[in-house]
């Protein structure tokens, strides 16, 4: 083993189980590639490595996504391919010393092999469900429920008292250039040298002096002046729109996983449906039969299954969160 390098040994000890399910029962013989266009990467005693073996690693380590491309060329291919290597030595050694007779172990291997197995089941239903077609039909129905917030451009100059900023103000109202007044009298070091602009934004964003001012202000209005916590402002309405709606594709990573949520809660309210479930300890913490969020739901799950409106304003459990940044 390579001792030098540091090892998340939890992880490791699940590859060993996982590694010690495979072994029991497999046929030597058998080498052929378990996916189309898998590449043999390293031999154990006999035993085929495949690339898929070392990417899978990698997606449980968290180190790259699920579907994402990893070079064999690249050291993180290389660095994990050392540690199943390793971890195919130690279960080879695990196996030689009939460590998988053993009591413990045999309920260990046994829980593995559920996780496992369980695992595959939610992954075979997303896979049929959480599909382009479901994706886009919830997008479409989010943007159907949303309402788009209006948002405003405009122009600031922030002076330090109530007489500079009337000052400005009558010299604007005489067309004096907004940039070259920013730039001249403005205190705000943010603004001052781009002509005060703000950019877009919504008035909810804003403070509450700013969000009173510009309430009912039309485009190309003066507002103000009002205090400021920074001092007299004095703005300008340069425009205002509806803000763009979320894209689909920056939507996407949170519809798959609401819509992966949604489908591990229907398949375990089934799967408790039709069983008897029996709690010999405890008093339980929900409703009777109302199911827990599975090890096999993808991280953060749980954090969809009531999402914000921010989205649509729909019924929470129509849509999953979203926070767009203002541009």
């Amino acid at each position: 083993m390579n001792i030098g390098k540091p090892r998340a040994y939890g992880l490791a000890v699940v590859l060993v189980l996982t590694l010690l399910v495979a072994a029991c029962g497999r046929n030597k013989a058998d080498e052929r590639p378990p996916e189309p266009g898998d590449t043999a990467v390293a031999r154990v005693d006999g035993h085929t490595v495949w690339a898929s073996d070392v990417k899978r690693e990698a997606v449980a380590q968290g180190l790259i996504s699920e579907g994402e491309p990893l070079d064999i060329g690249s050291d993180l291919f290389r660095q994990r391919l050392d540690e199943v290597v390793d971890q195919k030595l130690l279960a080879a050694e695990a196996l030689k010393q009939k460590l998988d007779k053993d009591p413990v172990a045999q309920r260990r291997l046994a829980a593995a092999r559920e996780r496992i197995l369980g695992d595959m089941l939610v992954e075979s239903v997303v896979e049929k469900a959480v599909n382009e077609n479901a994706i886009r039909g919830l997008y479409a129905e989010q943007q159907k429920l949303s309402k788009r917030s209006e948002e405003i451009r405009a122009r600031q100059i922030l002076v330090g008292s109530q007489a500079d900023a009337e000052a400005v103000k009558k010299l604007l109202t005489a067309g004096a250039s907004f940039d070259a007044l920013a730039m001249e009298r403005s205190t705000d070091p943010a603004t001052r040298f781009n002509g005060g602009d703000l950019g877009y934004f919504t008035v909810d964003v804003m403070p509450p002096a700013y969000a009173v001012a510009l309430k009912d202000a039309q485009k190309g209005a003066l507002v103000g002046p009002f205090q400021t916590e920074g001092g007299w402002a004095v703005l300008r309405v340069e425009d205002k729109r509806l803000e763009e709606p979320i894209t689909l594709e920056a939507a996407r990573p949170q519809i798959v996983r609401f819509l992966t949520y949604d489908q591990v809660r229907d398949l375990l309210e089934k799967l408790r449906g039709g069983a008897k479930v029996e709690m010999l300890t405890g008093k339980p913490q929900d409703v009777p039969g109302a199911p827990q969020e599975p090890a096999s739901a993808p991280p953060g799950a749980a954090a969809d299954q009531a999402p914000s409106s921010d989205l649509d304003d729909a019924p929470p459990a129509s849509a999953p969160a979203q926070a767009p940044a203002k541009k």
